[in-house]
Formats: structure tokens, C-alpha cells, sequence
């Protein structure tokens, strides 16, 4: 069986086969696979921090860039055209239903405070008319009359 010309040929034939294989694997991995580089330029999304405007006018950028102050009080918004729009920033707090209410009743007092200052203003406008003054019948002065007194 093993003897047989024809079988030790298949068998040379196959083991060729797997070296020239094993071949091709080595020198595919002696090979660098090739280098792809993409570069992209796409607007700085990264926030910026700025003492002042002056600062932001030096800086340059490839798109709308915000610059925020130390204290977060200001924004600039620097477009890539040189133009700086300035906003004033104020922190939202969030408020709960006790903040609410309380918020409510300061609103009612200040609106009561109004009523009454506008209640004393008219109550002012009728005191610096002149009073008028006029004998009332119905009442005495604690005296007695001559007629009376004898």
C-alpha cells in the first residue's frame, strides 16, 4: 500500500500543496497592510475660557467657538469670520413646591402693600383739604347757656 507509486505521488502532491499554503500565509503577514489616513477638519465643539473680549478677538478659530468668563457670568460666540456676539448668563435654579408658594405669598404681600400705600396716597389727597368747619346740632359743646345757667 504504501509502496505504490501512485499513492506516494498524491501524497507528495498534497504536502506541496500545503507548503506552498503555508507560503502565501508567511508572506501576506511579511506584508504591511496599507496605511489609510482621512483627516477632518470639523469645528472645535471644545469650550473656551476667556478674561476678556480682547482675548477672544486674538483667538482664532475654524468655527463657532463659545468662550465662556471665569465666572460663567458671559458668553462670547466667536464665528469663524471674526464676529463676536456677547451674552450675560444667568444659572436657572430649580424650584420646588415650597419655593413656589413662598414665591406666591412674597407676591400677595407685596400686591397688599401696594393696595395700602395706594390706600394711604388717597386717604393724603382727602386730608390736605381744607376742613370746613360746621356747628353739628346734635351735639354740645359742654356748656350751658345763659338762658340755661340762671
Amino acid at each position: 500500500m504504501f509502496n505504490n507509486p501512485y499513492m506516494q505521488q498524491q501524497n507528495l502532491d498534497r504536502i506541496n500543496d500545503q507548503i506552498k499554503q503555508l507560503e502565501n500565509i508567511r508572506n501576506q503577514m511579511q506584508q504591511p497592510a496599507p496605511i489609510t489616513q482621512n483627516f477632518q477638519l470639523a469645528p472645535s465643539s471644545s469650550i473656551r475660557y476667556a478674561k476678556s473680549i480682547e482675548e477672544v478677538d486674538k483667538s482664532p478659530v475654524m468655527g463657532d467657538t463659545p468662550f465662556f468668563s471665569q465666572d460663567m457670568a458671559v458668553l462670547w460666540l466667536k464665528s469663524a469670520s471674526g464676529e463676536v456676539k456677547t451674552y450675560e448668563l444667568k444659572e436657572i435654579i430649580k424650584k420646588d413646591e415650597k419655593d413656589l408658594r413662598i414665591e406666591f405669598l412674597q407676591a400677595q404681600i407685596e400686591e397688599l402693600k401696594k393696595g395700602m400705600s395706594e390706600n394711604a396716597k388717597s386717604n393724603d389727597d382727602d386730608v390736605d383739604e381744607p376742613i370746613k368747619s360746621k356747628k353739628s346740632t346734635n351735639v354740645s359743646n359742654g356748656r350751658k347757656s345763659n338762658a340755661e345757667q340762671e
